[in-house]
């Protein structure tokens, strides 16, 4: 015990993330072994256990993942909810076009064209072709490289401020 008890303290706690949990999960791992001593091969009592270790601290993570409550409807009406979200939605929505809108303006063509059609008046591919007279694959790719262009600039605006 003497010999692995920081050892196997370790694995638990790298297993659990709690300190308390592995403290007694390493004791667990102790009385187990002794309990089952006839069972270890001599020479291999690091690697037992070790295994004994890291079985019960997944056990014990398992266990503590299906204890997970069902939240009742009276937690949910205590939860402090804004009453009308409707308006914040609206200006949030609003923000949120502007700046899409801006970054598909600041590509180059044809990706502005294809991104104004598709993102803000929501066309979709087929229809841009038609209206392009392109190809349905070449209107695909195109705004799919306009997506990733507007990943790239939002990004940029985000770091920016």
């Amino acid at each position: 015990m003497n010999q692995y008890q920081n050892l196997i303290f370790s694995i638990c706690l790298k297993l659990t993330g709690d300190y308390f949990i592995a403290e007694d999960l390493t004791q667990e791992t102790f009385i187990s072994a002794y309990h089952h001593l006839d069972k270890t091969r001599p020479g291999e009592e690091k690697a037992w256990l070790c295994r004994i270790a890291s079985n019960k601290s997944i056990d014990y993570v398992r266990k503590e993942e299906r204890k997970v409550e069902p939240v009742t409807e009276e937690v949910l009406h205590n939860i402090a909810m804004p009453m009308d979200t409707e308006p914040l939605r609206q200006t949030l929505n609003s923000e949120l076009m502007a700046e899409l809108r801006a970054c598909c303006r600041n590509l180059s063509p044809p990706y502005r064209e294809i991104a104004i059609a598709h993102f803000l008046e929501g066309k979709t591919a087929r229809e841009i072709a038609e209206e392009t007279q392109a190809s349905i694959h070449t209107v695909k790719s195109q705004i799919y490289r306009a997506r990733e262009m507007l990943k790239k600039s939002y990004r940029k605006e985000l770091l920016q401020e």
